[in-house]
């Protein structure tokens, strides 16, 4: 996914005032957030796969983890939940 951001002048101005570089900041932010959205994701999931039965293997690799529960029909991500 490519996610593009307009800044205007008097955006990049504020930014500038406080920030060394505005598009590293912007990446660590965005980095950040990943970060801690795994987190949450693997503190939840990690005991509900441990408590299924049906569940033989949990993989240790975090990218394999977050496949292992996005496929499972109990699934739903962030719009799905708020549908309900």
């Amino acid at each position: 996914m490519e996610i593009i951001i307009t800044l205007s002048d008097n955006d990049i101005k504020a930014l500038e005032n406080d920030l060394l570089d505005i598009e590293e900041w912007v990446h660590g932010a965005v980095g950040g957030k990943i970060n801690s959205c795994k987190k949450r994701l693997i503190s939840e999931w990690q005991p509900k796969l441990f408590a299924d039965p049906a569940v033989e293997n949990i993989p240790a690799d975090e990218s394999a983890f977050i496949n292992l529960v996005v496929s499972r029909d109990d699934y739903k991500n962030r719009v799905q939940r708020d549908a309900e």
